[in-house]
């Protein structure tokens, strides 16, 4: 001490000392850390310093976000990276027939006729995401949009599924449907088309039923036209919020073509510059999912065309904007039934991210069309039962049938009670 103090002086001593018991405090934290570590996560089977190393690593890993670890191998730097949906599959039309003959099989009790049904049996998916809406009133619609969604479903006789869950991190955004899509045609080999719904789209006709037999020959139908989609190469040629994939090995061939531009960051960003540069009147933006469609058709027509079906002869899509405001005229001249534009099939709020703060268009007037909307198809619903909406704008509700002690002998205006559209039993 009087060394140092001669040595350093007694300002500089001090410091030292001070330091000094710093170091040993610190050093015996790290020591006590170690110990709580080690009776925490344990000392590996020998207790050596490499197991604890091990075994902490382990403890401490993160898993990959991917769902689906399907990537090329990387140690092999020759070959390039090539996103996919899943193992290649190049025989599912025969899997799957083998799995409905064991189905039909008379002396299978899971036997549900499926030769004696009246239209083919569909499978209509939708969604949402797994987080809360920045909207706070957000959830309210798409309570409001799945609701709509299982009417018509239950009164047509097709089967439903809700999504809230990111099956591949990778594929967010426009892209998240793909690998939902894919997943379910291989897991429900029962059913013979899916029906992809956004969100933000209502059935506006429940009596409308779809042209099943025309699309006996195509394996998917979307509302756009041929002119734009072949000709003209513009990139809303057709939408993709509301289309028909059939269950069968063309679909997941398309599907794995679809996908190659859906990977977030790069991959997505150049393809979205090969689409502006292609695709008329595209902005600047990333890839989605309706231009990469458009741009697969209009490149590759000889090898997907043939099994395209582009309707327009009703609304699979209709954009709200210029129908909304015409629904009190439909229901003066027209009723339930049409699909088209005298009564629209769909009504798809496109631009509007009821889920969201901000959209193309403002919220309130999105929400206010939204709310016309649900109660447009939901009076056909509610008739039914002898209600209807007071207006297209009230929530309320009014009497529109008195109640009898015959209800066997009632109809309903429209025929929706027992309609002869259902399918058979599933």
């Amino acid at each position: 001490m009087m060394m140092l103090e001669k040595l350093l002086g007694v300002e500089r001593s001090r410091k030292f000392h001070r330091a000094l018991r710093n170091t040993k405090t610190s050093l015996l934290c790290f020591l006590l850390t170690i110990l709580v570590l080690r009776g925490t996560i344990g000392a590996g089977n020998y207790g050596t310093p490499e197991q604890d190393f091990n075994q902490l690593r382990l403890k401490l890993h993160f898993p990959p976000k991917r769902v689906l670890p399907h990537r090329p191998d990387p140690n092999n730097i020759n070959k390039p990276y090539t996103y996919t949906l899943g193992p290649k599959i190049s025989n599912w039309d025969k899997q799957r027939a083998n799995w409905l003959n064991k189905q039909q099989n008379p002396n299978n009790n899971n036997n549900n006729n499926n030769n004696n049904k009246k239209k083919p049996g569909v499978l209509l998916v939708t969604g949402s995401s797994p987080k809360q809406c920045e909207n706070p009133v957000g959830d309210h619609y798409l309570l409001k949009s799945i609701k709509n969604k299982i009417d018509y479903c239950r009164l047509h006789g097709i089967q439903i599924f809700y999504n809230m869950a990111l099956f591949d991190a990778e594929m967010s955004g426009f892209w998240a449907k793909l690998p939902l899509i894919r997943k379910l045609l291989l897991s429900h080999p029962d059913i013979d088309f899916l029906w992809w719904m956004d969100s933000d789209a209502m059935f506006t006709d429940m009596a409308f039923e779809l042209p099943w037999e025309r699309y006996k020959d195509y394996n998917l139908v979307m509302h756009g036209w041929n002119e734009m989609v072949y000709d003209d190469k513009n990139w809303i040629g057709l939408n993709t919020g509301s289309f028909l994939l059939r269950n069968c090995q063309w679909s997941l061939d398309l599907l794995d073509v679809w996908a190659t531009m859906g990977p977030k960051g790069k991959v997505r960003e150049d393809a979205g510059k090969v689409l502006t540069s292609y695709l008329k009147g595209r902005p600047v933006f990333e890839a989605d999912d309706q231009s990469a469609m458009v741009y697969i058709l209009a490149t590759q027509r000889e090898k997907w065309g043939d099994k395209v079906y582009l309707e327009n002869a009703y609304y699979l899509h209709g954009y709200w904007g210029i129908l909304v405001d015409k629904y009190e005229e439909m229901i003066e001249n027209y009723h339930p039934g049409f699909g088209d534009h005298r009564w629209p099939l769909v009504t798809h709020f496109v631009g509007c991210k009821p889920c969201g703060k901000f959209g193309d268009y403002p919220v309130e007037r999105c929400l206010k069309q939204m709310d016309r909307a649900f109660n447009f198809g939901d009076n056909q619903i509610l008739q039914i039962y002898g209600f209807t909406h007071e207006s297209l704008a009230s929530k309320r509700v009014k009497r529109v049938r008195n109640e009898t002690s015959n209800p066997l002998e009632v109809k309903d205006e429209f025929g929706l009670l027992h309609p002869e559209f259902k399918a058979a039993k599933l």
